[in-house]
């Protein structure tokens, strides 16, 4: 289900999947495929993990990569879950076709481009 919120984005944050939402910043991204992939591999990503673990896991790898990299935003773009959803949000058949949790292949891979 599709939820338009723009008091919670902040710069260029657009979209954000909270189980079972995807809440957007404005009604014209609806249109906006890519975007609503992207936010539908984390929705898979969060039903294969039970929605809870999810969360605690993507808060505490963010940290461990905000640690590692001291930039938030490229620990941010190197979340394994980040980077399973940009690499594929193009690949509109994705979701049908990713393998059970497929992030796992992103957590120690090539860091992403910031």
């Amino acid at each position: 289900m599709v939820v338009i919120f723009k008091y919670i984005f902040r710069r260029n944050y657009v979209g954000l999947t909270l189980w079972p939402f995807i809440i957007l910043k404005n009604t014209a991204l609806r249109e906006d495929l890519i975007l609503i992939n992207h936010e539908r591999i984390h929705l898979k990503q969060q039903l294969e993990l039970l929605v809870l673990p999810f969360y605690i896991i993507y808060v505490l790898e963010w940290m461990f990569r905000s640690i590692l990299y001291l930039n938030t935003y490229k620990a941010y773009k190197n979340i394994s879950f980040e980077r399973e959803a940009y690499e594929n949000e193009k690949d509109l058949e994705y979701c049908k076709n990713r393998r059970p949790f497929g992030f796992i292949k992103y957590i120690w891979g090539r860091k992403a481009n910031v």
